[in-house]
């Protein structure tokens, strides 16, 4: 095939893979984009100018070698494009679906700076990763060594999987702990499949199964083995729980039935599409069908939260946040596709209490006006007095956020230390804890982040571990 040039931007404009129907696709829980084909994401990848300093680049978290893929898709080099992703990434499919790439790559694209349009990373990744997996190209890790020292890897989501192919790349043996009865953590359970479709984290967790990765599910650590016992099983041990203790929300009323949290609605509707019985779905306690739904908050969870909604059948949706649209922390693509669904959203408005007796009928809403600037730079919600009312609701989920788990008090061990937020305190370039041979990564250090950041703490762990075991003196045979 003849090489295509680069640097099309000038003459060829950017061109998302089509999004389905609204109409359509706010009734089922498949990704709203279509594929692109071979000629679009060669044409599309065209239009990266190869700049000198790849801001893209830079502003990965895993920094990868977006230029050189780019590159090699527009040549039609598919197989060599995915290798370069692969080689920094360890999940490029998901990222290609799930990164907020708005404000990562594709926000700090040169092109986009002069006013040409954004390449489309994000979807050219995806479209590399899925051919790859079409082709037979992605193999399960077969490591040219195996080697005798162990790593327990507590937490099966994205953190702890990066360090588990790592790791078995290596010949190390690997076993992973969680308290889910299926791996993936929060890509399997917390994000809806109209964002990222199931089978897509199946298959990788059945790569690393084949590579030789054991995973220990429905394994609660505390309770049906101690973390002490984890410790004493392996030769180093990697903290990789995510945080999943949902924030709360006080005010009168708060405990009517009706008022639920975001995780837990995720986890029914994701269970479902598993094809699980869930009867909280069955009773309607965690279905949105036919009812008036009030979502709370501001963030993606939140969108996965109106959208899941959306497609269970609700009546009305709506979402409530304090900040304006300009000031909200979630995508601002995501917000977009909510409202083409269907979700209303009440911009500068806080809940201060429920309507209702035994169940919820609505939320007691106080209006809002953005003040002075906060220590972060954004400017802080006051409210207005004399300026409220009430929305009516039937299903109000509380998506606020997520914080850590007690851990020391949980595992019996006060001797990891953590933070005065309650994340464990890890140094941020070995990734290792206060206790000897134990390491922490993603969101149980950094608090609610993004899946990239927990991949790329991953992956560098297992570099640390490496060295940790390496630096180990050899255990004589007795």
């Amino acid at each position: 095939m003849a090489k295509q040039r680069m640097l099309q931007f000038v003459t060829v404009e950017r061109d998302m893979p089509e999004k389905r129907d609204a109409n359509v696709r706010n009734k089922d829980f498949h990704e709203i984009y279509q594929e692109y084909a071979a000629a679009k994401a060669q044409e599309q990848a065209s239009r990266c100018s190869q700049c000198g300093v790849p801001y893209c680049q830079s502003h990965c978290p895993l920094h990868n070698n977006i230029p050189d893929w780019l590159r090699l898709t527009a040549e039609g080099r598919l197989q060599e494009a995915y290798e370069v992703s692969q080689a920094t990434n360890t999940f490029p499919e998901i990222c290609g679906r799930i990164c907020p790439q708005d404000r990562l790559c594709e926000g700090n694209c040169v092109i986009e700076q002069s006013g040409h349009g954004t390449v489309t990373i994000g979807s050219v990744e995806k479209y590399i990763t899925d051919t790859a997996w079409e082709n037979g190209w992605v193999k399960p890790v077969a490591p040219k060594h195996e080697r005798t020292e162990s790593v327990g890897i507590i937490g099966a989501g994205p953190g702890g999987l990066a360090a588990a192919d790592a790791l078995r790349r290596q010949g190390v043996q690997v076993t992973v702990y969680d308290r889910y009865d299926r791996a993936g953590g929060l890509l399997t359970y917390g994000i809806p499949g109209f964002k990222l479709e199931k089978p897509v984290v199946m298959q990788r967790i059945e790569q690393l199964e084949k590579g030789g990765v054991t995973f220990v599910l429905n394994c609660n650590v505390g309770e049906d083995i101690s973390f002490a016992e984890i410790r004493e099983k392996h030769d180093a041990v990697l903290i990789a729980t995510g945080v999943y203790k949902s924030r709360d929300l006080g005010g009168p009323g708060s405990g009517a039935k009706g008022i639920v949290r975001a995780l837990d609605y995720l986890t029914a509707s994701n269970r479902a599409s598993f094809g699980d019985v869930v009867p909280e779905l069955e009773s309607g306690e965690l279905n949105a069908k036919g009812k008036k739904v009030v979502v709370i908050g501001g963030g993606d969870t939140a969108m996965d939260c109106v959208r899941t909604a959306i497609r269970q059948g609700a009546e009305s949706v709506k979402c409530l946040y304090r900040r304006d649209r300009a000031n909200m922390p979630g995508s601002q693509r995501e917000v977009q596709n909510a409202e083409e669904e269907g979700v209303q959203f009440e911009w500068l408005t806080a809940p201060k209490g429920f309507a209702g007796d035994d169940s919820v009928t609505g939320v007691m809403v106080q209006r809002m006006r953005l003040g002075a600037p906060d220590a972060s730079g954004r400017r802080s919600p006051e409210p207005i007095e004399g300026e409220d009312y009430v929305e009516e609701a039937d299903l109000v989920i509380k998506a606020l956020g997520f914080e850590p788990e007690a851990l020391p008090t949980l595992w019996g061990e006060e001797a990891l230390e953590v933070t005065r937020w309650g994340t464990i305190k890890a140094d941020f370039r070995t990734h290792e804890t206060s206790l000897p041979g134990v390491f922490a990564v993603g969101d149980i250090v950094r608090g609610a982040s993004l899946v990239v950041w927990a991949i790329a703490d991953g992956r560098e762990a297992a570099e640390s571990i490496l060295a940790h075991l390496d630096a180990a003196p050899a255990v004589a045979a007795e």
